[in-house]
């Protein structure tokens, strides 16, 4: 499944599973478990008011930089496993689900609008107590991150934006399915997980047929939820409003971008290098909307040059 989750050592651990009876649910937990633990991460959990969130955390915790990584719409916390397996030797990460995504809190009737969202992370990393954190979203957590680091400067000692949402001035093949009335980012009925991933990632990773179904599974039960919240999203503040926001960013920004993504348009990066004072972007080539699931060992790469360069260092005091 990753570089650490090779296709030979899925299809031998598949086997075993399948000789012991395992259901499609079982190999599934058994899988996620595996990958997880080959990466240092253990599933958490904590209240917050009135939010359950659950997050993934080291294994074994080190004084090493703080890393909070952000999944993007109707995505969750395993998504960044990948890439996070490459960091957990020398950062403190945090991977969360936001609420109404993974095993979080997932009320209808919760805000869950971009502004709205910002709030709640800022609510739970207080709740964690963690302070001078190197945010990295995708996506929808793109957005979030950018958001986030012009409202809490203070908090922030960098932001890495992976093919952020937020900006849609070039058109992508999801806007024209949009338009069309057909929302492929809500899979709804079987069959819809496999075409989502041929949508969002142009280097798809080996996953055992199992975990499709299960996810695929567990996507169209969240159906509801997921489409509250992508109103939610389209109804969020205006294209004006969020270029504001990112005008007000003084933290450093890495923006990385698969320039295959058929989500948002890759060419959209112009307009966060315009507006963010110190931001850089770095195009990746064959890569589509998710580069820590599709090239996780660059991306982690990229991400630690990154937050040990001197623009971040010099920001946070070292």
């Amino acid at each position: 499944m990753t570089s650490r989750f090779p296709s030979s050592i899925a299809v031998a651990l598949f086997s075993l599973l399948l000789l012991a009876g395992c259901s499609r649910q079982e190999f599934f937990d058994n899988a996620i478990a595996w990958e997880r633990d080959s990466a240092g991460l253990s599933p958490q959990e904590i209240t917050v008011g009135d939010l359950h969130i659950s997050y993934l955390s080291n294994s074994e915790a080190n004084n090493g930089e703080i890393l909070v990584m952000v999944h993007g719409f109707a995505a969750d916390k395993d998504n960044w496993v990948r890439m996070a397996g490459e960091l957990t030797e020398q950062y403190q990460v945090y991977a969360i689900d936001l609420p109404g995504h993974g095993d979080s809190s997932k009320e209808l009737d919760r805000d869950y609008q971009l502004q709205s969202q910002v709030s709640y992370l800022h609510r739970i990393l207080r709740a964690l107590e963690l302070d001078q954190v190197n945010l990295i979203g995708n996506s929808m957590g793109g957005a979030i991150t950018a958001l986030y680091a012009a409202r809490y400067p203070d908090t922030i000692q960098s932001a890495t934006l992976l093919n952020p949402a937020g900006v849609f001035r070039y058109e992508s093949e999801l806007n024209i399915q949009l338009e069309e009335g057909n929302n492929p980012l809500i899979v709804s009925q079987p069959g819809d997980m496999k075409r989502l991933a041929a949508l969002a990632l142009e280097q798809q990773p080996f996953v055992p047929w199992p975990i499709y179904g299960v996810m695929e599974e567990r996507a169209i039960a969240k159906r509801e939820v997921n489409e509250r919240i992508f109103q939610a999203l389209t109804d969020s503040a205006s294209e004006d409003t969020f270029t504001e926001a990112l005008a007000s960013i003084s933290a450093p920004v890495l923006v990385i971008w698969g320039k295959q993504d058929r989500v948002i348009n890759y060419r959209n990066v112009e307009v966060f290098e315009q507006y963010i004072p110190n931001a850089r972007a770095i195009i990746l080539e064959e890569i589509g909307h998710a580069p820590m699931i599709e090239t996780p060992e660059r991306s982690a790469t990229l991400v630690r040059a990154f937050v040990e360069s001197d623009d971040v260092r010099s920001r946070s005091g070292q």
